[in-house]
This record gives C-alpha cells, sequence and structure tokens, in this order.
C-alpha cells in the first residue's frame, strides 16, 4: 500500500504528464506556402529562431514555384499562410470571398536595393539599354496576371508606349524565364536584386532599369490568408503574424538594415539557405542570399494605394471583375495600413 508522502508523487507526476499533453495539445500546426527565394525568409528564420514556437505554432513548409497555385492552395485550405505577389488567381479567389489580404511584405523602399530591369546581351547589344526602348520587345513572365506582367505594363504606360506594344511571353516557373532571357528567347524581365545581381555577373544578362521608377511606393508582396481563417480563427492569424514580424525584425536586421554582427547575420544566412539555394554549398549561396535583399513592410504595414493600383490595373485588363473592391480584397484588422 502506497504512503500518503508516495500517493502525492505519484498524484504529482500524473498531474505535471496531463498538463504536458495539454501543453501539446494546445499547439496548433500550421502550413505556409513558401517560393525559394530570399524574399520568403521571414517565416523561415521564425521558425528556425523558434517565434513561431513561441506562439504555440508548430509550421509545415509547402514549396511552390509560382504565386499563383499557392493562392489556390490557400483557399482549399491545403495551406494556411502565404506570402507572394499579388496575381490574377488571388483576386479571383478574393472575388469568390474566399481569401483575404492580410498584410504587407516585400517592399520597394527608396534608398534600399529593389527590383531590377533585365534584358539579354544579344538585345543589349541590339540597342536595348533603357527601358524607354521596350517597345516592340518580348518581356518574360510566369503567367498572365503575374507580377511580371504588371510590372512590364506600368514601364509602357510610364514610357507612353501602348501596354500591347510590350509582347508578354508566359513561361510558368521563373528557371524557365531565366533560361529564356540568358538564351535570348525572350528580351526583358524584370526580378529582385539578389536573382538580378547573380544574373548580370556572367555578362549574358544586363540591367538596364529599376523597377522603382516605374511603380511609386510598390507593394510587391502581401501577406495572405483564408477568409474561413479570418473570421473563424482570428487568435491563430494574430499569433502568425505576431511571430512572422519577429522573423521580419531579424530578416531586416541582418541582411537590409545590416545592424547584426556578422556571426549573428552568418547564422540567419544558414537558416535561409535550407530552403533558399538549398542545391548550392553555403559559400556560394551565402553571397547570393545576403546581396540585394529588399526591405520586407515592418510590422506588416500594407501600402493600400499601391494594393488599390494594382487591383485596378487588373481590372483594366480584363483579368478581374470591376466588382471587386478592395473591402473584398484585403483585411485591415491585423497590421497597420496607409
Amino acid at each position: 500500500m502506497l504512503s500518503i508522502r508516495q500517493t502525492s508523487r505519484v498524484f504529482g507526476l500524473s498531474l505535471l504528464f496531463s498538463l504536458a499533453a495539454v501543453s501539446a495539445q494546445a499547439q496548433d500546426t500550421i502550413k505556409i506556402g513558401l517560393l525559394r527565394l530570399t524574399s520568403h525568409s521571414p517565416s523561415i528564420i521564425a521558425e528556425a529562431k523558434g517565434y513561431f514556437a513561441e506562439q504555440k505554432l508548430k509550421v509545415e513548409f509547402v514549396t511552390f514555384q509560382a504565386a499563383q497555385p499557392m493562392a489556390v492552395a490557400i483557399a482549399s485550405g491545403d495551406v494556411d499562410f502565404g506570402v507572394t505577389a499579388i496575381s490574377a488567381s488571388l483576386l479571383n479567389l478574393a472575388q469568390k470571398d474566399v481569401v483575404r489580404i492580410i498584410g504587407g511584405a516585400l517592399t520597394e523602399s527608396q534608398g534600399i536595393d529593389g527590383q531590377k530591369i533585365l534584358v539579354s546581351k544579344s538585345a543589349f547589344d541590339a540597342g536595348l539599354v533603357t527601358p524607354a526602348q521596350l517597345k516592340g520587345h518580348s518581356f518574360g513572365v510566369t503567367t498572365q496576371g503575374s507580377s511580371f506582367h504588371y510590372m512590364a505594363h506600368k514601364i509602357a504606360d510610364k514610357e507612353g508606349f501602348a501596354r500591347s506594344e510590350i509582347k508578354i511571353k508566359p513561361l510558368q516557373k521563373v528557371p524557365a524565364v531565366i533560361a529564356a532571357l540568358k538564351s535570348a528567347q525572350i528580351d526583358a524581365w524584370s526580378i529582385v536584386p539578389n536573382i538580378a545581381g547573380a544574373l548580370t555577373k556572367s555578362g549574358e544578362i544586363k540591367a538596364i532599369g529599376n523597377v522603382s521608377d516605374y511603380v511609386d511606393g510598390y507593394q510587391v508582396t502581401t501577406i495572405f490568408t483564408s477568409k474561413k481563417n479570418v473570421m473563424e480563427r482570428r487568435a491563430l492569424v494574430q499569433k502568425f503574424i505576431v511571430a512572422f514580424e519577429q522573423g521580419v525584425d531579424t530578416y531586416n536586421a541582418a541582411l537590409v538594415r545590416k545592424t547584426l554582427a556578422v556571426a549573428e547575420t552568418d547564422a540567419v544566412v544558414k537558416m535561409i539557405h535550407q530552403y533558399v539555394y538549398s542545391d548550392q554549398p553555403i559559400e556560394k549561396a551565402g553571397p547570393r542570399i545576403k546581396a540585394g535583399a529588399m526591405l520586407v513592410s515592418p510590422n506588416g504595414e500594407l501600402n493600400l494605394a499601391s494594393v488599390k493600383d494594382q487591383l485596378e490595373w487588373f481590372q483594366s485588363e480584363g483579368m478581374v471583375s470591376k466588382d471587386l473592391t478592395m473591402d473584398q480584397l484585403v483585411d485591415t484588422s491585423f497590421v497597420k495600413a496607409k
């Protein structure tokens, strides 16, 4: 027969195990969509540094090669959160009332390196040396209605020629666009600076301008989730935002503002390398990750004017219903919007 002391000890152990089980059960598993780009680093950093764990969130990453499939996966519930450019697919899903933008991510900012306009060496040698000369030339995009498509048309608008005079060439995936530009199957493209920097080093590809000269205050990517999460799982969404923004702070400090010690920055780069340029040794991938990292909006701040401009472009091109409103597209209750 157990003594009172033994009974108390057994009871205490049972209670501890019970509490541990409850704690484990309290942890929510979320799936986050990723493109293997440096701009998607905040989620990677937040998971590696335990920011999600602090919010009792267990993370599973699901990788994609383009923005549109990610939007579909979030609408269907296969993925919970994503960070990517505004696409026709995302907007049409908002029209169907199944997804919402809930914050800002990658952004063009004055004084910080931004997206570059690139051309093939063949096109450059033939005289295509400024964006003003893109009239009549081909421009690679992943898909019709992608952010690349939007940027091409913004160049045409500002340079004063018809949008139809840039020949849009959909190639489905970023690697395919890169291959086409290198082989001069397309004349031009635009992309984030770390990829642009790597491509122009060889001399096969030339940089001829900056996207920021054509799209003022461009909200390049946004944070989005399903309407169901916004309406029924608000606490979960808020926990995601808190952890993600901690990842943003670390990312900006390490790669954009460069205020971390060298050892701390190198540790952050190793975290990112798990998903970005992971097919290359860290000695080669590290400098590419560090080079030309763009600002991610602190505190998830969302540039509503830029989002509205993008929505109106999609509507003007007939890719999205003119009935879609900003209220259907954006929920500003989680972060600051301007």
